[in-house]
């Protein structure tokens, strides 16, 4: 039996998701999981094939800083940012992709995939940079999904993921038994631009610093040190295959080992988008 016409126009109704504000700081929700944040800023300008920009807080989880610094260079460059969050008691090891607790580089692919989602910018390849321990979230991620992504820029990393499969992760490549879905490529992943900035003030081993013995034996003792050191060697494996790929270091003037200050006297926030967007 037919339905009314009336029932049958108002099953076809599909609600319609409401725009996203444009040239606004959101704080949002992730639709398919409700304790999920992340902000999100849409420039003003930008058509739908927008670059997708993605910031990392360290282990002080300051997004929100995070989210307000980048706003304005995501609107002169016209791309969309992203500032996922990753509270300690959901993501205790998000820095290493998150072996205990929550994986955040799965949480982190749905925020990308529901902003693309909302938004129409382009998931195909991301943009990253990442804090201290947000930057060692990046280039982790950069290993192991080296398909979707562009250049990334490290902020002060204290300590690093090495190119070498003779050393487990995270100190080094060999596949995670806890993580069987990932693997290593590294004649992928060393074929991405990347820049590392460390302040030049950032040379004290803090409280926050990773001072195993291996580590200081194979990266060096500070984070300058650390992030000579694997610039250096990612250049030499790099080289080894045939991959012209640039490796940058630089030193932040007058900027010891905080985000907010990097930003304001060491001009991470211009270096940070010069190398992610050089065509821009």
């Amino acid at each position: 039996m037919l339905l009314p016409l009336s029932c049958t126009m108002a099953t076809s109704i599909v609600p319609r998701s409401k725009p996203i504000e444009r040239g606004v700081v959101l704080q949002r929700t992730l639709q398919t999981d409700s304790h999920q944040k992340y902000f999100l800023y849409v420039p003003r300008q930008g058509g739908n094939t927008a670059k997708i920009f993605i910031t990392v807080h360290g282990i002080s989880r300051n997004v929100r800083q995070h989210a307000k610094e980048f706003a304005a260079y995501a609107e002169r460059y016209g791309v969309v940012m992203i500032a996922p969050y990753f509270p300690a008691d959901r993501f205790p090891d998000y820095q290493r992709l998150g072996r205990k607790g929550n994986r955040a580089d799965i949480v982190l692919n749905a925020i990308v995939a529901e902003v693309a989602r909302l938004t129409g910018a382009s998931s195909n390849k991301l943009y990253l940079f990442g804090y201290s321990g947000g930057a060692q979230f990046v280039h982790r991620y950069m290993f192991a999904y080296p398909e979707r992504v562009a250049r990334i820029v490290l902020g002060a990393p204290g300590w690093y993921t090495l190119p070498d499969s003779t050393l487990e992760f995270p100190i080094g490549i060999q596949p995670i038994l806890s993580m069987p879905q990932i693997k290593f490529d590294s004649a992928r992943f060393l074929s991405i631009p990347v820049c590392v900035l460390v302040g030049e003030k950032d040379n004290r081993r803090d409280a926050e610093l990773n001072k195993s013995t291996i580590i200081d034996r194979l990266q060096g003792k500070t984070r300058i040190e650390r992030g000579w050191h694997w610039v250096e060697e990612m250049s030499y494996q790099a080289r080894r295959q045939g991959l012209p790929t640039t490796y940058a270091f630089h030193l932040l003037p007058d900027s010891p080992h905080s985000f907010a200050i990097s930003m304001e006297r060491g001009g991470m926030g211009e270096k940070t988008f010069d190398f992610l967007f050089p065509e821009s």
